[in-house]
């Protein structure tokens, strides 16, 4: 308890002068260096010394004249409980209310400096009342916790050196109740159906786009009020707790998305928040974002840049996240995105770049890895800003990972193209290959590719019904086997026909039909060689770990390259026919002689494919081809993609 007293206010029978903040923790506050804000400002209840039970309550607004704690306790009037405002020009108000128990909803009543009248939920409120409430809420995040198991050991399934498949998810359209198709599913609830279907699909991670509080449904949680509060629309802390710790007691690991970038303007959160820019640039080129009509936090004020970095520890600590994806990094390091010339200001050295998000970013990144060395920060980032994902000490952002956004853009666009067209387009699905091992990428198939007229993947492919399938299932066997860790937005894995539409639920009932079924088993079969073929993963983000073979076969559309992990006897070779002409007595130079076994094959009629009859087991001829000294002929079926291996019996997968 801090002994100093307070100004500002009259001490009243009321409120009693209490104080979570040291001294030091003041010091950190204002330097920019307190990454565990969420364990002093917010509502903490308590019992003092004199038995006396209540909350304590502490906000940060320097430039109010008064700040008062508002709720159902005392007929949301701000005469009753006042609080104090700290002596140590902080800018903190505080105090301890009696009689004030977890479950009560409230709001802070600050009258600014020029006498405007603002009601505010709590920033660092770890519960807010379920929409359209605005209001904090007094809750705690204790947890009895039981992945201890996962814990201990993650740190190798959430290395970089390990397979990463991840199923991107919206948890209110996932899956709803049949019955009640309205209403959103409790975050246990989702647990019973989305961890056995996570472990059956075999994917290795789920990400959750932001389950942070958030007023408007359509933003899918991008536009959040309440950083440090899990959505009450899907239950309470303890429900998001219990969902993550049951994914991770299935050995699955957890991400979140992160919006560090910007907010929204709504009256109760965080703009003009004690009557000034407090959290926001107040210049408007740097402050407001023209694209979401939201406002950017100002990465330059230390404790701003405080309130960021706790609130990404708070979930790493509190929630046992295994790793963020941070939105809109693209935004937040150039001064001129998505402005016009004239509505941006270059930095001292007349640059583009956004220093002082760049400082930011960098030292979130060092924070947060040096606290918990175990877990993957990724950014969605979407230029060519150099090193990423290269660690702080060489010059980079520190990033663990980050989106590959110009693979995932020149394939789906590629893919669009009616294959006869794709051999004049041939260099487009190769070109990513220059570019690969510049960063630890990642491959992602979000979201952002299935809203807003872009169509579901199933409905961006070309031809027949037969055809579009196929063509799905090709794309998948690329994507699976090319360099980089895996990101697939859910319904895709399925074939949805339909776009993304978070208002309802996956369209779980195509699972009836072959087609789909299909596309379904491709992607658990993917899954499965991914995480078990080392050729796949051991060397994601290395050159030694990727060999064209053949990239020049434009006229008939066809790609050859190989895969190598740690143990060059275990490459694999991948054969990808971008057209729906089978390719017979085709050649192909191999790594090394031998009996090669196809371990995967998209065209399997299990897979909903034409089962082209081909022979399973080929064996090398000392013939040369593509500069290699053994070769053999082979028939590649049409809009498929093969992945051998030097035989193994325990290598089928079929």
């Amino acid at each position: 308890m801090d002994k100093h007293p307070p100004s500002k206010s009259t001490v009243t029978e009321n409120v009693i002068p209490f104080s979570r903040f040291t001294d030091y923790d003041i010091h950190l506050f204002k330097a920019g260096k307190h990454y565990k804000l969420y364990d002093k400002f917010g509502s903490h209840t308590a019992v003092l010394n004199n038995g006396v039970s209540g909350t304590y309550f502490s906000v940060w607004a320097p430039n109010a004249l008064s700040v008062s704690v508002i709720g159902n306790f005392n007929n949301w009037m701000g005469e009753q409980h006042v609080l104090f405002s700290r002596w140590d020009s902080s800018g903190i108000w505080e105090g301890f209310i009696p009689q004030v128990h977890s479950g009560e909803a409230y709001k802070y009543k600050i009258i600014s400096s020029s006498g405007e009248v603002l009601e505010k939920s709590d920033p660092y409120s770890l519960l807010c009342q379920e929409a359209p409430g605005t209001a904090s809420v007094v809750w705690n995040t204790w947890y009895e916790w039981k992945d201890a198991e996962w814990m201990e050991k993650r740190s190798g399934p959430n290395s970089l050196s390990r397979p990463w498949s991840v199923y991107e998810l919206h948890l209110g359209s996932w899956q709803r109740s049949p019955e009640t198709p309205e209403l959103l599913l409790n975050y246990r609830d989702v647990a019973k159906s989305l961890v056995p279907y996570i472990k059956e699909m075999g994917y290795t991670h789920v990400e959750f786009m932001p389950l942070m509080e958030h007023p408007y449904y359509p933003s899918w949680g991008y536009q959040i009020t309440g950083y440090f509060a899990a959505s009450s629309r899907y239950g309470s802390a303890q429900d998001l707790m219990y969902l993550i710790e049951e994914l991770h007691r299935n050995e699955i690991g957890v991400i979140l998305d992160w919006v560090p970038s910007h907010f929204p303007g709504d009256a109760h959160g965080l703009y003009n928040f004690d009557g000034t820019h407090l959290y926001e640039h107040a210049d408007p080129r740097k402050g407001f974002h023209p694209d979401w009509k939201s406002y950017i936090f100002n990465y330059a004020r230390n404790e701003v840049r405080s309130f960021l970095i706790s609130n990404a520890m708070f979930w790493l600590d509190r929630y046992h996240m295994d790793g963020l994806r941070v939105d809109a990094v693209a935004s937040m390091l150039y001064l001129d995105y998505s402005r016009k010339e004239g509505e941006w200001s270059a930095n001292e050295y007349g640059g583009r770049e956004n220093l002082e998000a760049v400082s930011f970013l960098k030292e979130l990144n060092v924070a947060v890895y040096g606290r918990f060395p175990d877990i993957q920060m990724i950014a969605e980032e979407s230029t060519s800003f150099e090193k990423v994902s290269k660690p702080v000490f060489d010059g980079g952002l520190g990033f663990g990972m980050k989106w590959m956004m110009g693979w995932m853009n020149d394939t789906l666009e590629y893919f669009k193209l009616d294959p006869l067209y794709r051999k004049f387009a041939h260099g487009q699905i190769t070109f990513s290959t220059v570019y690969a091992f510049s960063e630890n990428f990642m491959l992602p198939l979000s979201h952002d590719e299935v809203v807003y007229g872009k169509k579901s993947l199933l409905s961006k492919m070309p031809g027949d019904e037969w055809q579009r399938f196929a063509n799905l299932r090709l794309l998948y066997t690329y994507m699976f086997t090319h360099p980089g860790t895996k990101l697939m937005f859910m319904g895709s894995e399925f074939g949805q026909t339909s776009e993304w539409n978070f208002s309802k639920s996956l369209d779980w009932h195509l699972l009836q039909y072959s087609p789909h079924k299909g596309i379904k088993e491709t992607v658990k079969d993917l899954n499965t060689l991914y995480r078990e073929e080392g050729a796949l993963y051991e060397k994601n983000f290395e050159w030694e770990g990727f060999r064209w073979v053949e990239s020049q076969d434009s006229e008939n559309s066809i790609l050859v390259y190989t895969r190598e992990g740690n143990n060059t006897d275990e490459a694999l070779l991948i054969i990808l026919n971008m057209t729906p002409v089978a390719r017979k007595d085709y050649r192909v130079g191999f790594p090394l002689r031998g009996d090669w076994h196809i371990i995967f094959n998209s065209d399997e009629e299990k897979y909903f494919g034409s089962g082209y009859d081909i022979n399973y087991v080929l064996a090398t001829e000392q013939v040369e081809s593509h500069g290699r000294e053994n070769s053999a002929l082979l028939t590649v079926p049409p809009l498929s993609g093969l992945v051998l291996k030097r035989f193994n019996r325990s290598a089928i997968y079929w």
